[in-house]
């Protein structure tokens, strides 16, 4: 049945006009076959899951609105066999599937209830992704990531029902050009994604040896360090995920309904990638992560030095990862920044997240966010890049 919605129900940023229509399938076939029907009525239409990264304008949306609800965890089995379990399984029987547990989850399921699960039965691979708001199918659209781990880490594949050809598709991991909060499906590739696939590593077999399911050997300083140990050593589970949760609700990006700071799209905008030779030229304690390795030591043959023999290839540009909270602090904008009148604000607790204070406006959010754009690139030369999906408005 298809009825109006206010968006600003439905989006964590609790902004946004009316839709025109709503359909919100719970299973799968239902998904597949309403979703056909509105695309066969030649009417725009807005595939909405958690709501967590969307800004929707004041005007709504001259559409319908696809909201994916569907839930379900399928433990498939591992990669040394093992029979499929129909149900969502236990420890015992992943551990005795192998090394690997294989899950398919439908788009529908919140990301978080799914770390949780996975978590619980000592399955690694997702755990530094605690907290991350939002559902399952639009995971792989941002190639969610947080604290070193990143989701195509553990994807496989997902099953897609294509816009083009109307009918359902596996894309493996590789189909996706899955990159830093990007992917195929954020570029143009249009449809919905029905289920995802996973591997996680099964750790209840190290567990009776080393008496606890260890986490995936830390990737990231932050984490390490509050967790109190060194980078790449492997923690408990549990505790890796109640750490995560700790370092993401202080800066606000955890949803609470007490916490006007986390009434936002989590990050509002992308770490900047850019040359190392652009790199140079900002202030030496400006923090940056090198994306690929130092080029090997060589020696350069006395012809080459003098430019009087053959030259080799050029050498590939090296880029290098910035950080968007510290180009915007040092750009001037400040935690807990609004412009007069406004009621959006920077959060309180973290830079990179744009929040609604109570009542503000979809319009507000933008004025603000195109503000903090010029003053960084005006600042430091550098163009941020808005992570959440703009319906409706520009920046």
């Amino acid at each position: 049945m298809m009825e109006p919605v206010e968006l600003s129900m439905l989006t964590t940023f609790r902004v946004g006009g009316l839709s025109a229509a709503r359909v919100a399938p719970a299973t799968e076939q239902d998904l597949i076959n309403e979703t056909l029907v509105v695309w066969g009525l030649d009417e725009n239409w807005l595939l909405l899951g958690g709501g967590s990264n969307t800004l929707v304008a004041d005007a709504g949306f001259d559409g319908i609105v696809i909201q994916v609800v569907t839930r379900g965890i399928e433990v498939l089995g591992g990669e040394t066999g093992g029979a499929a379990s129909a149900e969502t399984g236990s420890q015992a029987d992943a551990a005795s599937a192998g090394t690997h547990v294989r899950l398919r989850v439908q788009a529908g399921e919140p990301w978080d209830d799914l770390v949780a699960y996975a978590v619980q039965r000592g399955w690694a691979g997702i755990e530094a992704l605690s907290g991350i708001p939002g559902s399952c199918g639009a995971a792989p659209v941002q190639n969610i990531g947080a604290y070193g781990q990143e989701l195509s880490d553990s994807l496989v594949a997902i099953d897609f029902l294509s816009y083009e050809t109307g009918e359902v598709e596996r894309l493996e991991r590789v189909d996706l050009d899955l990159g830093y909060r990007t992917s195929a499906l954020k570029q143009g590739l249009r449809g919905v994604v029905l289920a995802i696939e996973l591997e996680l590593h099964d750790t209840a077999a190290e567990a009776s040896v080393l008496g606890s399911t260890l986490g995936q050997p830390l990737k990231y300083a932050q984490l390490a360090g509050a967790l109190g140990v060194q980078l790449g050593d492997r923690v408990p589970l549990q505790i890796v995920r109640a750490t995560v949760l700790g370092l993401r609700a202080g800066k606000g990006m955890v949803l609470d309904p007490s916490d006007p700071d986390t009434f936002s799209a989590g990050s509002f905008f992308t770490n900047p990638i850019v040359t190392e030779a652009f790199a140079r030229s900002l202030p030496t304690d400006a923090p940056r992560w090198p994306l690929q390795a130092e080029p090997a030591d060589r020696v350069i043959p006395l012809e080459e030095y003098l430019g009087v023999g053959p030259m080799p290839g050029e050498e590939p540009v090296r880029l290098v990862k910035l950080s968007a909270a510290w180009l915007i602090e040092h750009a001037g904008v400040s935690r807990g920044f609004r412009l007069s009148g406004s009621k959006a604000a920077v959060s309180s607790k973290h830079t990179l997240a744009l929040t609604n204070t109570g009542g503000a406006t979809a319009a507000e959010v933008a004025e603000l966010a195109r503000y903090v754009l010029g003053r960084v690139q005006a600042e430091f030369g550098v163009n941020l890049h808005p992570e959440p999906v703009l319906v409706g408005l520009t920046l």
